[in-house]
């Protein structure tokens, strides 16, 4: 501590910012305390707010600092770093998700010629499972299930179903791996893979041929499920993917 003062005093800083991991609590709350005091920090960085905690340290380094909360980290790289909104730090806090958040996270990723490209591709071939490819590698750049889940009003009966279930992630790096076992033409019309194409996809995968079964089963499922959006019309297309990718399963 020491140290650090003598380096205030030689660099005169306008900005000493104290980072805070979410996950420590009280000890958080200490520890920032004894920071400001010593330093007169300007602010806070609220690390981990991607894990179980809500943020609740937040409202205690604010009130015993005094000093705002400029920045929350939501996970591990540099593009997790987000500007602080108290408004969806009470949400977090209250278990009522961060829709706000979830928008601007769903529109920093869909890019919106490759979304018009989408569109046209599902007008004119259906969904298939090239299209799905797609919107997973689009839903993943949007960080992981279970943050999304977060962000999600009312998702709490959700975020059980997927901890009971494992790790989302793991399964949805499976399907991709399966799906990019395929060749072109099986991704274009999935009724093709017969049971040789099926062992050769979960081989060539690393999965099994009862995961294989089970993806192509769901999927039938969620093509169903597409053709009555299409019948929509454009609007209910367009609805679906301005909200991010419109993962149906």
């Amino acid at each position: 501590m020491g140290e650090l003062v003598r380096i205030k005093a030689a660099l005169d800083p306008r900005e000493i910012l104290f980072v805070a991991d979410a996950m420590t609590g009280q000890d958080a709350v200490n520890v920032a305390k004894s920071f400001d005091e010593k330093l007169d920090i300007t602010g806070v960085i609220l690390t981990k707010l991607d894990g179980d905690a809500r943020g609740g340290a937040a409202l205690s380094i604010r009130a015993v600092t005094g000093k705002p909360i400029k920045f929350v980290g939501l996970g591990e790289k540099l593009d997790a770093l987000e500007v602080f909104h108290p408004d969806r730090m009470a949400q977090r806090i209250l278990g009522m998700g961060d829709v706000l958040t979830l928008i601007e996270k769903a529109q920093s990723v869909v890019d919106k010629e490759k979304a018009a490209d989408l569109e046209q591709k599902l007008r004119k071939e259906g969904f298939t499972l090239e299209t799905f490819r797609d919107q997973l590698q689009a839903i993943k750049k949007m960080g992981s299930m279970e943050s999304i889940l977060k962000m999600i009003p009312g998702a709490g009966k959700a975020m059980k179903q997927v901890k009971d279930m494992g790790m989302p992630d793991k399964e949805l790096k499976k399907i991709e791996a399966i799906i990019c076992s395929m060749t072109p033409g099986e991704r274009r019309d999935h009724r093709l893979i017969n049971g040789s194409r099926r062992l050769r996809i979960a081989n060539g995968s690393g999965t099994t041929v009862q995961d294989v079964n089970q993806l192509l089963k769901r999927f039938a499922e969620a093509q169903k499920m597409m053709k009555k959006m299409q019948k929509m019309g454009p609007k209910g297309l367009k609805g679906m993917l301005g909200r991010g990718g419109g993962l149906p399963f």
